[in-house]
């Protein structure tokens, strides 16, 4: 089976890589010249437009950045859409807003193409080794012929409903995963100012009720004070807009979503928009006017 993809950066490269191990034929379009030569290399084949990456392919995935750019690929200029054949599933594994979800998949029954949302988490660490969670929303027998695909990038692939369901979920995922970050980085903050080893916290807590895989995957890094981005700060804010807007729409508060919400924008005007999620535990430290030591004592 042929595969098309559109969008290769943090996420998307080694997300390519694993199609590639699993044996597919891929096509990959992204607009950094640099970024198509890296995977050719490992055996990708190269498109200069989202139209190349589609055309031949039987399977279409993008995962980019946003909604605006999602919509350019797939039926701008040179789109997705003028590459199609009839037949071929649109698999957008971008973290987008349900409504954008609904309305490609509206747009593409004229293609005689199917559409899957299916968003990821598990950010870098789990792109890399295959074994990301997919949500997916759409047509069951699109996603059963699409799962081979899925499964060459990740190890959980869950179909929780119709079109833009996979979109929402992904929106509960990141409320759930920032939310908790910004728990722990209060924690954190608040231990090491009063003296406490936070390595010896995070072993003393990680069994129990408190542990988490938000605790897992983000203390170590905390501790280095490595704010490297696996899940960027700014992409985060743009997901946690999505939770809010949403939130509005059907009347659901997000009280805690809007409060970290608020966090990162505080945190992008201090120019830390490219740091790792974890970094806001920086936004907690300038509040405190305390810095957590590295090595965490």
């Amino acid at each position: 089976m042929k595969v098309g993809f559109v969008g290769l950066g943090i996420m998307g490269r080694p997300m390519v890589l694993n199609l590639l191990k699993a044996g597919f034929e891929v096509r990959a379009f992204d607009v950094s010249e640099e970024a198509r030569k890296a995977v050719v290399i490992e055996g990708a084949q190269e498109a200069k437009t989202p139209r190349e990456a589609a055309d031949g392919s039987d399977f279409i995935i993008t995962m980019l950045p946003n909604a605006k750019i999602v919509e350019h690929v797939l039926f701008g200029p040179e789109g997705v859409a003028e590459g199609l054949q009839a037949g071929s599933i649109v698999i957008d594994m971008s973290s987008v807003s349900p409504v954008d979800s609904v309305a490609c998949a509206e747009k593409l029954k004229a293609y005689d193409a199917s559409f899957l949302d299916a968003p990821v988490s598990g950010g870098q660490p789990k792109a890399e080794d295959g074994t990301l969670s997919i949500m997916v929303g759409g047509d069951e027998e699109a996603l059963a012929k699409s799962r081979p695909v899925l499964e060459a990038m990740g190890s959980d692939v869950t179909h929780v409903g119709g079109s833009g369901s996979g979109s929402t979920t992904k929106l509960a995922n990141q409320i759930l995963v920032n939310v908790t970050m910004a728990a722990m980085s209060e924690a954190v903050v608040l231990a090491a100012k009063a003296g406490v080893d936070i390595e010896k916290m995070y072993q003393a807590i990680r069994g129990g009720l408190a542990g988490s895989a938000v605790l897992d995957a983000k203390i170590p890094l905390i501790l280095e004070r490595n704010f490297a981005p696996g899940g960027r700060i700014d992409i985060n804010m743009k997901d946690l807009t999505n939770v809010v807007n949403a939130g509005r729409d059907i009347g659901v508060p997000m009280p805690l979503t809007s409060n970290v919400l608020e966090m990162f924008h505080a945190l992008k005007v201090d120019g830390k928009e490219t740091d790792d999620h974890s970094g806001v535990i920086q936004y907690y430290e300038k509040l405190a006017n305390f810095e957590v030591p590295k090595g965490g004592k």
